[in-house]
């Protein structure tokens, strides 16, 4: 399966063949839910969805994740289990423990674990169902709906740390993936059909790609340099993420929910000047010009690090890797243009 840290989720989404349903209703018995319908939800990109319905008549949203694909959970299945346990322990404390309204949190089972293993490979949670609308990425919000996620963020972004939050450092996840890529042009590239385009592209738009590393890693370094103290984040809070249900926003998904900087919310949904300083005068902390493209650049090539994880590796040509193949050209080709940092 290909995908992307978030810019690219969403559309039809392709079953899996190797989870077994009767495993996922066998699981359900750890949160005490007997169920008696399950159908398949083809939403998102990276995890996989079902709703369900137990016996009581009450719908649960479950969600299956890949530990293969969790890379910026951990960087092995072990790694990836004990980072997606603490991002699920962390929004589960924040919805119970800081009192914030604004978390679609994961329900606990009866022992009060957040996520239950599904295999070697697969990892279980399940959440309330909640009616609402969510939207998609790269959405074009209105003022006051971008006011009213700037205010959700600024109240998130006040909450004291629970105990399980993870520090999400300023490295590039897959710095090394990308190093070896733009070093490895000279060579074929096997894997699947997109490994050898993949390699074409990396090798037209290298020249770029590297200038922009180079900035990126001037940028962090500034960054780091003038630092504040970092804040809860979510990680990822674009329309896609984003439940309006009746007159209240939450955000949902938050295997992404880290310590860091608040500009690595912020950046995807401030728009304007005016956006940057609501935000100001609802947390009492001005955002910071170079964190905020610092976070923008690193959106970008971690995408581009996980598609090549993908095109690199074994893969056949489906709806998936077609809709990734998309991403990827046009994250590259963004990446190499971009002279703005």
């Amino acid at each position: 399966m290909c995908g992307g840290t978030g810019r690219y989720r969403g559309g039809v989404r392709e079953r899996p063949a190797d989870i077994d349903e009767t495993g996922i209703r066998h699981s359900l018995r750890e949160w005490g839910i007997d169920a008696v319908r399950s159908d398949y939800a083809p939403v998102g990109f990276g995890d996989h969805h079902w709703h369900v319905l137990d016996a009581g008549c009450r719908r649960w949203f479950v969600t299956v994740a890949d530990l293969d694909h969790k890379e910026h959970c951990g960087a092995d299945r072990a790694a990836a289990l004990d980072g997606l346990r603490r991002a699920m322990d962390t929004a589960a404390a924040l919805a119970e423990d800081g009192g914030s309204g604004t978390v679609v949190a994961p329900s606990r089972t009866v022992r009060g674990r957040t996520v239950h293993r599904l295999g070697d490979r697969y990892t279980i949670s399940v959440f309330p169902f909640v009616e609402g609308e969510t939207g998609h990425f790269g959405q074009d919000l209105a003022a006051e709906e971008r006011g009213r996620v700037i205010d959700l963020l600024a109240e998130l972004h006040r909450q004291t740390p629970p105990a399980a939050v993870a520090d999400r450092s300023l490295q590039l996840p897959g710095r090394h993936r990308l190093a070896a890529a733009l070093a490895g042009t000279g060579r074929p590239w096997a894997g699947g059909p997109y490994a050898e385009p993949a390699r074409r592209l990396v090798a037209a738009n290298a020249p770029g790609l590297r200038r922009r590393l180079a900035a990126f890693y001037r940028l962090a370094e500034q960054v780091g340099l003038g630092a504040g103290t970092p804040v809860v984040t979510h990680g990822e809070p674009h329309p896609g993420n984003l439940l309006w249900a009746g007159r209240r926003l939450l955000l949902v998904d938050w295997d992404t929910v880290g310590l860091a900087l608040p500009e690595r919310d912020l950046w995807l949904v401030a728009a304007t000047s005016a956006d940057l300083d609501r935000y100001a005068g609802r947390s009492g902390r001005v955002p910071d010009p170079a964190a905020l493209a610092f976070y923008r650049l690193r959106w970008d090539f971690s995408d581009a690090a996980e598609f090549l994880a993908c095109f690199r590796a074994p893969h056949d040509r489906t709806s998936d890797t077609e809709r990734a193949w998309s991403g990827f050209g046009d994250t590259v080709r963004r990446l190499a243009a971009d002279d703005s940092a």
